[in-house]
């Protein structure tokens, strides 16, 4: 397995991040003492914690942290400085040891937005190489008609300071943290391992009963990846990008759902459907099994359908026919500026 990792010292000023996507995860019961409109920080083994994102808050997604005999790594930083600040508080809460690393799972805003936060406490903000290239790019593609200083807030974000093409170790102390690059959601993920604890923090390449974001999927890809996750992780505990923690089940019906999003697209384009009338032949499919809200069942509502069921269709339909856009990465690393 290759290794690079290239190292540019990247420390800019704080940033105040207003970020309105519906791309905000589920919340669940607290463990720890965090404004509940944002975040909730759970145990879930020992020196790991995840910090899950409450829908409508500031957070925007999930984050985690590792802590070892000698530091701590910090998995994502939500999407603002505020709730990045509240994280940051409550690790301290726990241990004094520095923050030695924030990794950055993709470049998404709702990951990467407290970057400076963590950046100004010590932290070195590592990511797979393509992150640094698309973080003060291919988020503006989020505003639709990009107002001066929402373009200014984009290319204001701290890059990663540290990268990787396709694995990484990092050791606090005895403790152990892999890195790895998986396809799948964007393109530049990385999944995030703890042996010791049986953890897998899979950012936004697992959703915990949460319609995903595909605006850069390749969902053909993601469905190998996450075959690959159960495998090799049967009983792991996983941190999802959206939703509560996930057991392996949570993982395999969120692999379910990509696979029926997929046959019952093939199956209409089968039958010569497109546009309008492809929604129309697959929507109620998904809605059966995810979109059942009136209700309120857990297994059968899942969080987002609404605004992302219609949108995983004709995305998943162009990425089928080819014809879909996604980011592609740079031939060589992006210095950035």
């Amino acid at each position: 397995m290759s290794r690079h990792v290239s190292i540019s010292g990247m420390r800019n000023r704080p940033i105040t991040l207003v970020f309105v996507l519906s791309l905000l995860a589920l919340l669940s019961a607290s463990s720890f003492a965090a404004d509940p409109a944002d975040f909730t920080v759970k145990k879930i083994a020992e020196g790991v914690y995840a910090a899950v994102g409450s829908d409508g808050g500031r957070a925007g997604s999930n984050a985690s942290f590792v802590v070892g005999s000698n530091g701590v790594v910090v998995i994502d930083t939500f999407e603002d400085a505020a709730p990045a600040r509240d994280l940051l508080a409550e690790i301290r809460k726990i241990t004094n040891l520095p923050i030695r690393f924030a990794i950055n799972t993709h470049y998404h805003l709702d990951h990467t937005g407290g970057n400076a936060v963590f950046a100004q406490a010590g932290a070195t903000i590592l990511a797979q190489r393509n992150v640094r290239g698309w973080l003060r790019t291919e988020n503006l593609k989020f505003f639709r008609d990009p107002k001066p200083e929402q373009k200014a807030m984009v290319e204001s974000l701290v890059l990663p300071d540290m990268v990787y093409t396709d694995a990484v170790d990092i050791y606090l102390g005895t403790r152990q943290v892999q890195v790895r690059y998986m396809l799948g959601h964007t393109g530049g993920d990385s999944v995030v391992i703890v042996p010791d604890a049986n953890v897998v923090m899979a950012g936004d390449l697992v959703w915990q009963k949460h319609l995903p974001n595909l605006i850069d999927a390749t969902t053909s890809d993601w469905v190998k990846t996450l075959e690959k996750l159960l495998a090799d992780h049967p009983t792991a505990t996983f941190v999802s990008g959206h939703g509560d923690v996930a057991t392996a089940n949570d993982v395999r019906d969120f692999h379910d759902y990509l696979v029926t999003l997929r046959e019952a697209i093939a199956k209409a384009q089968a039958a010569g459907k497109t546009d309008q009338a492809m929604v129309d032949a697959v929507l109620p499919q998904l809605q059966e099994k995810y979109g059942q809200c009136e209700a309120a069942s857990s297994s059968s509502c899942w969080g987002f359908f609404k605004p992302f069921s219609a949108r995983n269709i004709m995305q998943t339909v162009a990425e089928m026919n080819g014809t879909k856009k996604v980011p592609v990465p740079a031939d060589k690393d992006a210095g950035g500026k």
